[in-house]
């Protein structure tokens, strides 16, 4: 009975170790998500900024030329 119980315990902190372990990559990949939200983040917000028509010249006064 005490096999039984030792192989029991034996389980029980073998699988709180591996609860441990995920919980550890599980917070180093939401910030590695963080990381990359923020990243794609700015780069849109870079982006997202609209060109100015030029103001002299006879190209680019009328129609925005960027693709």
């Amino acid at each position: 009975m005490d096999s039984a119980v030792n192989a029991i315990v034996g389980q029980s902190m073998i699988m709180q170790q591996a609860q441990a372990a995920q919980q550890v990559q599980l917070e180093v990949y939401k910030d590695a998500l963080d990381m990359q939200k923020d990243q794609v983040a700015a780069v849109m917000a870079s982006a997202s900024l609209q060109p100015q028509l030029a103001n002299e010249g006879m190209v680019g006064t009328h129609i925005n030329t960027y693709a």
